[in-house]
């Protein structure tokens, strides 16, 4: 295998990365309020599973017929028009993944900072700096970060499972009956999936570094679906775990969902384990999008004249600009402390997105006698995983459109800027031409 490309232990090891973050350990207490039913919470997380295989399905199908990085711009591009390509583009390099790197530095900083004696902005700026490092200098160098990180992720998660199966606890929140089928049509459950499925994200992650894996025809279907496959298992499991190793009442509007349930399983030592095993986690997920976002951005700048400065490689096939520039607007974010509130902004027009790419499956199947499609991954049971995408995203963008319309209004604003730029970058482009 060439050192310019990936397997599919690496590939998976990103997107399960991508998707294993904070959400997973905070956002139970939050649900436990209103649907306390096992089956209900069961049944919520499932659903979110449910959303991402069929997403991850699409992607797979988008991804090994138009082989190429960028994710959702290459998809949208292809598929619609290239200013859908092009905003889609924007959103990433804007607030897409320097956004949620910036949010998961500085949860790392908060969670070790005060034990190793540090400040938890110094930690963040070192941690992001590092990380960028790592990933400027090879391929090859990057997976053996990427293999390690999320390998002991997940052991950490396994061990946190096993011990949670076994040990028997002295009060339990699982509450099995019929009053699941209640809690279903609660306005609450519809809340809750919202933030669940906002925890599945990064399903999607390997189809952003296309150009990079090997054989991707055939790896990346693999790696996007194992990826989410594992996740969503582990979300299920941990998720019951917490459930069963502490009472509802020391469970309900919590934060610190996995602190909490560590103190039940290994006694007072238990936060102190769980802060430092959630910074590893967090640092695998820093790791998965430093790699993946640049990707975006080098891409994007192959075809736009304006951006054409980002798109130049290293000889060992490395955007180390596009790397930077996603670095630097990190930082920023970092410094400013304004990124959270901004991550808000970009979740309706993130799930907008990937519902369109989703669609975009439609567009491929109208191509499928051509050259390119012949050896692509192509989804089963067509059109039915990516109906139910569409359905469940509808749900998700009309309940923010709704709920949230400060938030949807700045996101849609920020895709006004992104047209803007894209005009002027078409003017730039024709004026270049004119004078070349």
């Amino acid at each position: 295998m060439a050192s310019q490309t990936i397997g599919w232990f690496t590939a998976t090891a990103i997107v399960v990365a991508n998707m294993i973050g904070v959400g997973i350990f905070t956002s139970l207490g939050f649900q436990l309020i209103s649907t306390q039913n096992s089956w209900s919470i069961l049944i919520l997380w499932s659903l979110g599973a449910l959303m991402a295989l069929c997403g991850a399905l699409s992607y797979a199908e988008l991804g090994s017929h138009w082989l190429r990085s960028g994710g959702e711009y290459h998809f949208l591009s292809k598929a619609f028009h290239p200013i859908l390509g092009y905003l889609s583009g924007w959103v990433s390099l804007t607030i897409g993944f320097s956004a949620p790197v910036a949010l998961a530095a500085m949860a790392l900083g908060a969670y070790v900072g005060p034990y190793l004696s540090i400040s938890g902005l110094s930690l963040a700026f070192g941690t992001v700096l590092f990380i960028s490092f790592f990933h400027s200098l090879s391929i090859k160098k990057s997976s053996i970060l990427q293999n390690i990180t999320t390998t002991l992720k997940v052991v950490l998660i396994a061990i946190f499972i096993y011990y949670g199966l076994v040990r028997t606890p002295d009060a339990s929140a699982v509450v099995w009956g019929q009053s699941w089928k209640e809690e279903l049509l609660l306005p609450a459950f519809a809340v809750s999936f919202v933030y669940v499925s906002f925890s599945y994200s990064g399903w999607n992650a390997a189809a952003y570094i296309v150009d990079e894996i090997h054989d991707a025809r055939r790896t990346l279907p693999k790696a996007l679906l194992l990826g989410t496959a594992v996740v969503s298992l582990l979300y299920l499991l941990l998720n019951f775990v917490f459930l069963r190793q502490s009472p509802l009442e020391a469970l309900q509007g919590q934060l610190e969902i996995g602190q909490i349930t560590a103190v039940s399983l290994f006694g007072e030592t238990g936060g102190e384990l769980i802060s430092f095993a959630i910074a590893l986690m967090l640092l695998s997920s820093i790791s998965a999008m430093v790699w993946a976002g640049p990707r975006v951005t080098q891409v994007m700048a192959e075809d736009h004249l304006l951006w054409r400065w980002f798109s130049k490689k290293t000889k060992k096939a490395i955007p180390v600009r596009a790397i930077w520039l996603q670095t630097l607007m990190t930082l920023v974010l970092l410094l400013t402390g304004t990124f959270e509130q901004v991550l808000i902004y970009s979740g309706f027009i993130l799930q907008l997105f990937a519902a369109l790419a989703v669609a975009g499956v439609f567009v491929v199947r109208r191509e499928k006698e051509s050259t390119t499609y012949r050896g692509a991954f192509k989804s089963p049971i067509f059109p039915i995983p990516q109906l139910i995408f569409l359905v469940l995203s509808g749900w998700i963008l009309i309940y923010l459109l709704l709920a949230q319309p400060l938030e949807t209004g700045l996101g849609l604003l920020n895709l006004l800027l992104g047209f803007i730029v894209y005009k002027i970058d078409m003017r730039y482009a024709r004026k270049q031409k004119t004078n070349g």
